[in-house]
């Protein structure tokens, strides 16, 4: 992961029968200022939990500060 800060390849998250994250695709270089924007209930706050490791993906898989994150399960 030279070189890049964050990468998620395909990041998915499902909360039982509700669709939250639907396959997001982001790569930010390192010393990149980077923000989420959106309305309430974009998920925001989900893609980051999937960042720190709080969450595992559905499907996909996301990286960040160097730590690759649990790819999904299933």
């Amino acid at each position: 992961m030279s070189g890049l800060s964050i990468r998620t390849d395909n990041l998915t998250r499902d909360f039982g029968s509700l669709r939250a994250l639907d396959g997001l695709s982001i790569e930010v270089q390192e010393g990149t200022i980077f923000g989420f924007l959106g309305p309430n209930g974009a998920d925001k706050a989900t893609t980051i939990s999937l960042l720190l490791g709080l969450l595992e993906p559905t499907t996909g898989s996301a990286a960040s500060a160097g730590f690759r994150h649990p790819e999904a399960s299933g």
